[in-house]
């Protein structure tokens, strides 16, 4: 555990990252950009929604580029970031694969299904010189199999809503999280009071995670809420880091 007299963080997320979600985020993005030294995770997606290949995206790649070189980081955020997979067959799969979310990827996976989409990602990291040390599944949504899968893979860590996991142990470090649900306006009502509460609640957390989605993006109250509350993390004192340069301080500590 980091002791008492370490410099609390912040770590600024991008989920869903995808040639098709990046006119979401640029804006917001240059608007980071503008204030200066704070570094981002992207999470990446090498196919979304099987219609957004990176491979075919080359702009969108040297995009990527260009951010690792300012010191950002890119992480693994499955494959397809889509359920493609057997329909549920069960009352509990199907509220976690058809009413909580229709993107839990390897939610339902077994190890050799999960194996093969993770390798095919980490190649495609590969193949454009991209360094990789994490992987994040969509939705935070992992089965044993996938869990079995990343043991053994050469990933530094994985994370859900409240903790990163250190691979292969799958050793569990508190990094609470904040997330918007912004797809209409009483989730994006509601989502503000939950994240406001946890602000309060983690204020003095040694680190506070904000998981930004395309669509927060697309609606002023969501996109507002997160440049504010970096602007008033920083001005308690937070430094913004990436997860990987987290870790490593993890290891120092």
């Amino acid at each position: 555990m980091p002791e008492a007299t370490s410099p609390r963080s912040l770590m600024l997320v991008l989920h869903d990252v995808a040639p098709e979600t990046w006119p979401d985020y640029q804006p917001f993005v240059q608007a980071i950009d503008a204030l200066g030294n704070v570094p981002m995770t992207w999470l990446v997606v090498p196919d979304f929604h099987h219609r957004n290949a990176l491979g075919r995206s080359p702009t969108f790649c040297r995009l990527l580029e260009r951010r690792l070189a300012q010191g950002d980081e890119l992480a693994l955020h499955g494959y397809y970031h889509a359920d493609d997979g057997p329909p549920p067959r069960s009352p509990g799969e199907y509220f976690m694969r058809r009413i909580y979310t229709h993107e839990g990827e390897f939610y339902g996976l077994d190890e050799g299904e999960a194996l093969q989409r993770l390798e095919a990602g980490l190649a495609l990291f590969g193949r454009q010189g991209w360094p990789v040390e994490g992987f994040v599944a969509p939705a935070w949504l992992m089965s044993e199999g996938t869990r079995q899968a990343l043991r053994r893979l050469p990933l530094r860590y994985t994370s859900t809503p409240q903790h990163l996991y250190r691979l292969p142990t799958f050793t569990a470090i508190e990094a609470p999280g904040l997330v918007w649900s912004a797809r209409s306006p009483w989730r994006r009502g509601l989502s503000r009071m939950l994240c406001d509460w946890q602000c309060r609640r983690w204020r003095q957390a040694s680190t506070l995670r904000l998981g930004l989605h395309p669509v927060d993006m697309r609606h002023r109250a969501s996109r507002d809420y997160w440049l504010h509350t970096l602007l008033a993390l920083r001005a308690q004192g937070r430094e913004p880091l990436t997860k990987s340069a987290w870790l490593d301080r993890q290891a120092r500590a």
